[in-house]
């Protein structure tokens, strides 16, 4: 079987971490030192001042909405959200009672149609945009910064499928206040589960580390304790079951920050290959309505392949035939899905990859030959 993934952790990776777990004394599991040399070697990676290690990626989305909401930063209740997104950028602001939009896609690059978007921000006014990068592909950042700043729009990148891709030589992730990122098996790393949020400002991640673990002040640096502590006059024993914010226990484990401190390193690598084989496809495949391309100012860290064609249902069939796995495009249009109750119109591009969109599979471990395989059936159907 051709399959969609291929394992990030390796049998070196496992090697090392049984000797690592075979100390005396036993090493911290939970959150703890390694969490923070993580933090930090993925903050100077992306080029973010903070980083802040969680449980999920859909943990790394709750806890920044959540933390907008507690930061008073927002001017309103509404966000933008693209309906080519996944669950939890649609259903973690349903949850914490935010007023969505949807926005239809582009067929390039496959996020926020940006005229679609400036119609929204004129409409709506909203306080935020979460900007999905899907599958690697690389927005223009230079337009969508634009309007952001045009309208007063904080922007938070979900960057959970394109961990690697830049846009004029910067990190996806690096250039919204926060930014979103997986490290599920599936995705370009891995920590078996695990996510982080990156972001420049001091206080909001001071905010993060708190509503991260409950809401006390344990994470903080020492001067911020201080201050937090005479500020509501609390001692430094009752400080440890004090709770300045509403919190939750959204925390990761010392025992994936282990595997991550060796992830990060491959990345290059990896988002190199994905690349290399991003550009493969592209040169062989005939038949996809999408203007696929890598764009002077782009280097795409490729999470998979999206066509859209259709015959979709005819090639689907004839790939997993052939041992070759096949997925939806992303989710197609979230405001199909059953959880969602507000408006579906305007999203014409996202009702054509629904009806018409699927994607095909990219990573480390495939070959040329693998590529060759898939293409060849795909090509067969004019």
């Amino acid at each position: 079987m051709i399959k969609l993934v291929s394992d990030t952790i390796d049998r070196e990776d496992i090697n090392h971490l049984i000797s690592w777990l075979q100390q005396d004394p036993i090493p911290r599991l939970t959150k703890g030192e390694l969490t923070k040399e993580l933090e930090k070697k993925w903050a100077k990676k992306i080029g973010t001042k903070y980083s802040v290690f969680v449980n999920s990626g859909s943990s790394s989305i709750l806890l920044t909405l959540a933390a907008l909401k507690e930061s008073g930063k927002l001017k309103n209740n509404k966000i933008v959200v693209p309906a080519l997104s996944w669950a939890t950028d649609v259903s973690s602001p349903m949850l914490l009672d935010y007023d969505v939009v949807m926005c239809d896609c582009n067929l390039t690059d496959l996020s926020c149609d940006l005229k679609s978007l400036e119609k929204i921000f004129k409409k709506e006014n909203p306080s935020t945009l979460i900007l999905v990068s899907p599958l690697g592909l690389v927005p223009d950042m230079v337009e969508i910064n634009k309007l952001c700043d045009k309208y007063d729009v904080i922007l938070l990148e979900d960057v959970c499928e394109s961990m690697g891709s830049k846009f004029n030589e910067d990190y996806l992730g690096s250039f919204g206040f926060a930014s979103f990122f997986s490290m599920y098996f599936g995705h370009h790393l891995s920590t078996i589960e695990g996510g982080f949020i990156n972001t420049n400002d001091e206080e909001f991640y001071h905010l993060l580390l708190m509503m991260r673990s409950h809401g006390w002040d344990r994470d903080l640096p020492k001067w911020k304790q201080k201050q937090l502590r005479e500020q509501y006059g609390c001692t430094d024993f009752d400080a440890l079951y004090n709770f300045y914010v509403p919190g939750m226990n959204l925390r990761s484990t010392d025992l994936q920050a282990f595997i991550g401190l060796r992830a990060i390193e491959k990345l290059d690598e990896y988002s190199k290959r994905r690349r290399e084989n991003f550009k493969y496809y592209i040169s062989k495949l005939k038949t996809n309505l999408l203007d696929l391309d890598e764009k002077p100012s782009d280097y795409v860290s490729s999470f998979a392949i999206p066509i859209v064609h259709p015959k979709r249902n005819n090639i689907i069939k004839d790939l997993v035939d052939n041992n070759i796995e096949v997925r939806p495009l992303i989710a197609g249009n979230m405001a199909n899905k059953p959880m969602w109750k507000g408006d579906k119109g305007g999203l014409n591009n996202c009702e054509l990859l629904e009806s018409q969109g699927f994607y095909i599979p990219n990573h480390q471990g495939l070959t040329t030959q693998n590529i060759d395989v898939i293409v060849n059936i795909i090509n067969k159907h004019e």
